[in-house]
């Protein structure tokens, strides 16, 4: 597989393209320290991943991954980064990623990527427990398994309306109350209604439950 590297960290940049080289199966086709740099190096090489940092000085990896995707919806975006925070993971998932990854065993990079080859999506499993803790519980008490996929057959939405699983696909995209209610024809006060009601159901505390339940129903597994 063809791999490009961004982060803003030369030295991780270098050693990660020493260590993912060696692979039989892997080509860097480039590396470089940026977002903006990242975009004009996808839109050159046209990599099958690109393996990207969130937090750079000049466009996050979240902008640059949300550019890189409006051009190219196929492409295979794995973040690599020392933040597990709640809403990156969010807007990771919701961006289309297909890979969260935390810098921590670098043993875990090609097995994920290679994993991301066959149609996979990956989490690395620090923050696959994060979204098992946030947006793993289920109506009726049922839990999620080690790999990411849902115990038993309950489909914890099917509880919902089809006007709350809208609403539910908004807050997945990132929307706030007033897109939701512009794309889906309703009032910002019916949205609130409507989450207030989701919460309620799929027994959640906010909106970032609610997406990341979603993407996790969507089916995301765990890296290595």
């Amino acid at each position: 597989m063809r791999v490009a590297i961004v982060d803003d960290d030369g030295l991780i940049c270098n050693s990660l393209e020493i260590i993912l080289s060696a692979q039989d199966d892997i080509e860097v086709v480039g590396s470089v320290q940026g977002g903006h740099a990242a975009v004009a190096l996808y839109c050159e090489q046209r990599p099958d991943v690109m393996l990207m940092d969130i937090q750079m000085p000049d466009l996050s990896g979240l902008d640059a991954a949300r550019r890189i995707l409006d051009d190219d919806p196929t492409a295979r975006i794995v973040f690599l980064t020392t933040f597990s925070d709640d809403e990156y993971i969010v807007r990771a998932l919701a961006l289309g990623a297909r890979g969260y990854l935390i810098k921590q065993d670098v043993a875990t990079i090609a097995p994920a990527l290679r994993a991301v080859m066959s149609g996979q999506s990956v989490l690395e499993g620090e923050v696959l427990a994060r979204v098992a803790v946030l947006g793993a519980r289920r109506v009726g008490g049922s839990a999620a398994t080690s790999d990411g996929s849902a115990a038993g057959d309950d489909d914890p939405f099917s509880a919902l309306t089809d006007r709350e699983r809208e609403v539910v696909r908004g807050i997945a995209a990132g929307l706030d109350n007033k897109e939701i209610a512009a794309a889906a024809y309703m009032g910002e006060g019916t949205v609130r209604n409507h989450i207030s009601s989701i919460l309620s159901k799929l027994n959640l505390k906010n909106r970032t439950q609610i997406a990341i339940a979603y993407w996790r129903r969507r089916g995301v597994g765990a890296a290595g």
